[in-house]
């Protein structure tokens, strides 16, 4: 069974605490995310546990708090993955998933942000 992309009732929710703040909350999301995804590349490349699995576990939170149900998951296997000290291919190979998913949500929450402006 696949996960949805997005928890509709969250973002329902995310939109009702935010008010007018909401469409800059998507932004801040994105470029955080981008930077966490690159971050997740290097220390993949230094082959550096620790802060892939910190990394990971930081996106795994603000992907959860924004709805991203998916790449929640999958940030919580990459850091899972992590912690269990699994193969760097195994590793690399759970990043490429979270970095196609995270492609989908962007386009999700781009297009979400336009009826925000």
């Amino acid at each position: 069974m696949s996960l949805p992309h997005l928890d509709n009732e969250a973002l329902i929710a995310l939109q009702d605490v935010m008010e007018d703040e909401y469409g800059n909350l998507l932004d801040t999301y994105i470029l955080d995310s981008e930077e966490r995804i690159r971050g997740l590349k290097q220390a993949c490349e230094a082959e550096d546990l620790g802060e892939i699995k910190h990394l990971a576990h930081s996106f795994k939170g603000s992907s959860s708090n924004m709805g991203a149900v998916a790449l929640t998951a999958l940030c919580r296997d990459l850091e899972e993955a992590a912690r269990r000290g699994l193969s760097y291919s195994i590793i690399s190979e759970k990043l490429e998933q979270i970095q196609r998913e995270f492609a989908i949500v962007r386009i999700l929450f781009k297009s979400e942000r336009q009826r925000y402006r």
